[in-house]
């Protein structure tokens, strides 16, 4: 399948299709500047980026909306060009609460759709204000609990998945990649004696060999195997960058180079 920073959608099992790069959003709310969200979204919408990946969680959805539709005024984009994701959050998961959960997020946006809209993770907390809710000794309230055209898991070549990528391949599962370039390393939810990705010898050294940095490296092994990323940045000019990686391919010895550096790996660890 050809791809370009013009045209890098691939096709999903429902008939839909994905761009293959997005922009990530996440953002911790308390330490990240008012308005620093919108404008990376502005920057990625200005760079090609088509893609753009939130959450309710996050609690910027409304930098994020705001972002959207001004490159719209603007001419800039169409309100159906973009792809936008949204995640259900884990106290939300009870079939009467999706809907309304959902329309909050529309208001939020001020967009009068979502092009995807996901689980944000697999295990369902107790439904309630609290948004990680635990009982008087500290442990995790739990609520009760098939298979979906995408899947959003940590996927990076530390970590590269074979298995759940072969089985997601046999049931037209698209991978959608998180933390693929590692991570910010707060040690509140980062296994912070991870070895740093982006300083491997030979995803530097195939850095060097096409004039693109280890993470263009990282994005395009994944984007290769037909897997969505979805780099997270608030610096434009890594937003740019994380852009550039349709101007080169790696070749089948490199690709199987770099699936060999898989050690099972995760730099998040989400022990809920």
């Amino acid at each position: 399948m050809y791809l370009s920073a013009a045209n890098h959608r691939i096709p999903l099992s429902d008939g839909n299709s994905i761009p293959i790069i997005g922009l990530g959003t996440y953002s911790e709310p308390k330490l990240t500047p008012k308005g620093t969200c919108a404008k990376s979204v502005k920057i990625a919408i200005d760079t090609g980026y088509r893609h753009i990946d939130g959450a309710y969680i996050y609690q910027n959805e409304h930098e994020v909306g705001e972002a959207i539709r001004e490159k719209i005024a603007e001419g800039k984009v169409r309100r159906e060009d973009i792809f936008y994701c949204g995640k259900l959050w884990a106290t939300k998961h009870d079939p009467e609460m999706v809907r309304p959960t959902l329309e909050k997020t529309l208001s939020v946006l001020q967009l009068d759709y979502v092009d995807l809209y996901i689980i944000e993770i697999p295990m369902a907390f107790k439904p309630g204000d609290e948004i990680y809710p635990k009982d008087k000794n500290g442990k995790w309230l739990y609520h009760k609990s098939n298979l979906c055209a995408t899947w959003e898991v940590e996927c990076h070549p530390y970590f590269t998945q074979p298995k759940l990528l072969k089985f997601c391949q046999q049931h037209d599962i698209v991978i959608i990649a998180y933390s693929l370039l590692g991570t910010s390393r707060n040690p509140t939810w980062v296994n912070i004696s991870s070895p740093p990705l982006l300083k491997d010898e030979l995803l530097n050294a195939l850095g060097k060999k096409y004039k693109k940095t280890a993470a263009q490296i990282v994005l395009r092994f994944n984007i290769q195997r037909g897997v969505v990323v979805i780099p997270k940045s608030f610096n434009p000019e890594r937003i740019k960058e994380n852009f550039q990686i349709f101007d080169f391919s790696l070749t089948e010895e490199e690709m199987k180079d770099i699936e060999a550096l898989n050690k099972n790996v995760r730099f998040v660890e989400m022990l809920m």
